[in-house]
């Protein structure tokens, strides 16, 4: 059974998330991926505010290929997580609550995410042109000469995702290997 939710994600949403929790994810996200986080990241160090609200935001790693004629965005994969994990625990302290990606995280994301109530979902690698089927608006916001990277606020309706890592710091990368292995 998938769950239905609707961002912003807010603490008590981000709660109610288990590792494992098949999601359809509907509402504004933002993209970014190293070389944004980066840049966000030397920006906060510096006193200066973001070019959107982190407050209970959700990002989605990915560097989208340029849309065709009459499509929103091209194909949107997602990045390999651990790209953003030296920048991660800087942009949950500041309010971001979501992760999208694929792949496993540092302990010190984890920990991060257990403090500031944070969840990383999975996407699926090698379904960008799906999952940008998912996507109905895109707008550039910030950093435009990274090119792919540029910073961008997309609307979603019914991403599918799953709670890789919940706000308690459940991991399915490690719960669902135990499983595996115990031969449930």
């Amino acid at each position: 059974m998938e769950k239905k939710i609707t961002l912003p994600l807010t603490k008590k949403l981000a709660k109610t998330l288990k590792a494992g929790d098949r999601v359809l994810l509907t509402g504004t996200i933002y993209t970014s991926r190293d070389a944004g986080h980066k840049r966000m990241c030397e920006a906060l160090a510096r006193g200066e505010k973001l070019p959107f609200d982190p407050t209970d935001a959700t990002i989605y790693y990915v560097g989208p290929t340029p849309a065709k004629p009459g499509q929103v965005i091209g194909s949107a994969g997602p990045t390999t997580s651990g790209r953003m994990d030296a920048y991660a625990p800087t942009m949950m302290k500041v309010g971001a609550r979501g992760m999208i990606g694929k792949g496993a995280r540092l302990p010190e994301v984890i920990e991060a995410m257990k403090e500031h109530s944070g969840v990383y979902f999975g996407a699926i690698g090698g379904a960008g042109a799906l999952l940008s089927k998912c996507i109905k608006s895109a707008k550039l916001i910030a950093y435009e000469d990274l090119g792919a990277e540029a910073l961008r606020e997309l609307y979603v309706e019914d991403m599918p995702l799953t709670v890789i890592i919940d706000s308690e710091g459940n991991n399915l990368y490690e719960s669902g290997r135990r499983e595996y292995l115990q031969g449930k």
